[in-house]
């Protein structure tokens, strides 16, 4: 049985850390990173690795909800409850695709409710109340790919090798660059409470990052 894992990203409040956490997902073998609701995102701290790593969007959880499901995945809510297992447990059935929360206020109500389980980090020291998402998330995506039996990728020297950069192959922005400075003006002036906004109207304007999204 073949088992991949995914990363869905909702209302993460910090930008940069999509690029990070896209760092992560490479290094761990994920499948696809989904990104839900706004489409942009800062690759600072990607270090390329936005190059290697596929992109999908949806508009709506229930959207990405019901594109997971018809890939047989499950969906983990990386989050502290009273069902959350250790995730060093590797409590695994399938093909697994991790929601993390806000780094601030963790997963929402809306968020939990299309996850099928939880698990979370246990921690040893005294000194903090959580970890920073990006942490987290590589945490989570190295136990599970333990668990999976990913194979581990070659070396060379004291780093592992990275693969050619592959071929682009498509654009789907159809903005001209105008637009785009225009909408970057307007986010700036009416700088939103969070990352990603649900109620986006689906048919709003994409981002010079469509070149990195597969659409259905």
């Amino acid at each position: 049985m073949v088992r991949e894992s995914y990363v869905v990203v909702h209302n993460i409040a910090k930008r940069h850390n999509v690029g990070t956490l896209a760092r992560s997902a490479t290094a761990f073998g994920v499948k696809e990173l989904i990104l839900v609701g706004r489409r942009d995102f800062n690759s600072f701290g990607s270090h390329g690795s936005t190059s290697h790593l596929p992109f999908r969007h949806f508009h709506s959880l229930s959207d990405a909800r019901n594109f997971l499901k018809e890939k047989d995945c499950d969906i983990c809510g990386v989050e502290i409850t009273d069902s959350a297992l250790p995730v060093n447990e590797h409590p695994f059935k399938r093909s697994t695709a991790f929601l993390l929360g806000n780094e601030g206020t963790g997963l929402s109500t809306k968020e939990c409710e299309i996850c099928d389980f939880f698990v979370y980090i246990p921690q040893y020291g005294c000194g903090t109340a959580s970890l920073n998402v990006t942490v987290a998330a590589s945490i989570v995506l190295h136990h599970f790919g333990v668990w999976a039996g990913f194979s581990e990728r070659s070396r060379d020297g004291h780093k592992f090798i990275v693969a050619e950069r592959p071929v682009k192959q498509g654009k789907y922005c159809t903005e001209t660059e105008e637009s785009i400075i225009q909408e970057r003006k307007s986010r700036r002036e009416n700088a939103s409470n969070g990352f990603f906004d649900e109620t986006r109207n689906a048919e709003s304007t994409s981002s010079p990052l469509d070149t990195l999204f597969t659409e259905e």
